[in-house]
């Protein structure tokens, strides 16, 4: 069980990833070009699980999503709570942004990729972040929730989700580092995996899971095998329960 949450608190959660065989999630193998009709599977099973928010780490939202890192910011003349922030959005679909700091560069409070749904950005922040960057994010009118002191609590993060957004579906789709906080309290009920027949061997590419050292010890994470199919590409697409 989920640490004495009912199912109704928080959303069911898929991790959905594209790994190589050697299960990194970055590198080489990416722009291969055998990998490319396995990557567009990769894409369209994300319609398969009708999830109303995505969310990443700070560093797949900087390389993928934002516009990078913030610039220096003005000194806010306004002193903002900090409190959780829910702006008006046309739109129910959402991108959530883990951004404990608040370092995230942006020009809008919607997020607007080809082939993917208009999404409107939840900002993920911690304690840490300066009342600076609170009027930042309100310049732009960008959605923001608190989820802990220097260390998210993702627990929190998923009831916020549901509570305020009425968020019923998750997917985490990286990085390595974020995939593991979810499953170290084993917040995640499904991996979604698309293997891709390629490995280039690289020792310092992300893995699909990367555990945090200031994570304490736990057992390792068991999953049950619910389904397997072959993808176009030579590639395979495994669907996993996490055993709890």
């Amino acid at each position: 069980m989920k640490k004495n949450i009912a199912d109704n608190d928080i959303p069911y959660v898929v991790c959905h990833m594209l790994a190589s065989l050697d299960g990194k999630i970055d590198g080489s193998f990416m722009n291969a070009p055998e990998n490319a009709p396995v990557a567009e599977e990769y894409g369209k099973i994300r319609g398969f699980y009708a999830c109303q928010a995505t969310l990443y780490g700070t560093v797949t939202m900087e390389g993928s999503y934002s516009e990078g890192l913030a610039p220096t910011l003005p000194v806010s003349a306004v002193i903002y709570p900090k409190e959780d922030y829910i702006a008006e959005s046309d739109v129910k679909n959402y991108i959530v942004s883990i951004d404990p700091k608040g370092v995230l560069c942006w020009k809008s409070k919607y997020i607007e990729k080809k082939n993917r749904p208009k999404a409107h950005v939840i900002e993920v922040l911690s304690e840490q972040v300066t009342n600076d960057y609170l009027s930042y994010l309100r310049e732009f009118d960008i959605s923001y929730i608190f989820a802990g002191n220097q260390q998210l609590d993702c627990e929190l993060i998923l009831r916020k989700l549901k509570a305020l957004f009425q968020i019923d579906r998750l997917m985490i789709a990286g990085g390595g580092l974020m995939n593991w906080s979810f499953l170290q309290d084993n917040l995640i009920d499904e991996l979604s995996l698309v293997i891709s027949p390629i490995a280039d061997g690289s020792r310092t590419a992300v893995s699909i899971f990367e555990k945090a050292d200031f994570f304490p010890d736990r057992a390792p994470a068991a999953f049950s095998l619910k389904e397997v199919k072959q993808t176009k590409g030579d590639g395979i697409w495994l669907r996993y329960q996490l055993k709890r």
